[in-house]
């Protein structure tokens, strides 16, 4: 059982990173992209996206110190990926109104 769940651990791990790079990524490819559209606001933008990177692999490492530890029995609630869920959803409506309401060029 020991041993499943240290695997199981281990690929959620692995999991969350992936997920961390690939907001860490997009954060500074949209920096980048909407530099010429909203100017420096673009890379306050992006620095709040690498903010949240950090914070999904420290909440990411933190749960599975969580779920290793013997003494627990019962599993974490899924706020981390409500929260990341809903930073996505926020951030894709924020992207496109910016492409809607951009002037064209």
């Amino acid at each position: 059982m020991t041993d499943d769940l240290g695997l199981a651990a281990e690929r959620t791990r692995l999991a969350w990173r992936r997920t961390a790079l690939g907001l860490a990524a997009g954060s500074v490819a949209a920096g980048r992209l909407l530099q010429d559209v909203v100017g420096t606001a673009a890379w306050g933008v992006a620095l709040g996206g690498l903010v949240a990177a950090g914070v999904v692999l420290l909440a990411a490492g933190r749960r599975r110190g969580w779920l290793l530890s013997a003494a627990r029995r019962d599993l974490p609630g899924g706020r981390l990926v409500t929260a990341c869920a809903a930073g996505t959803a926020l951030l894709g409506v924020a992207a496109l109104a910016v492409v809607v309401l951009a002037p064209p060029l």
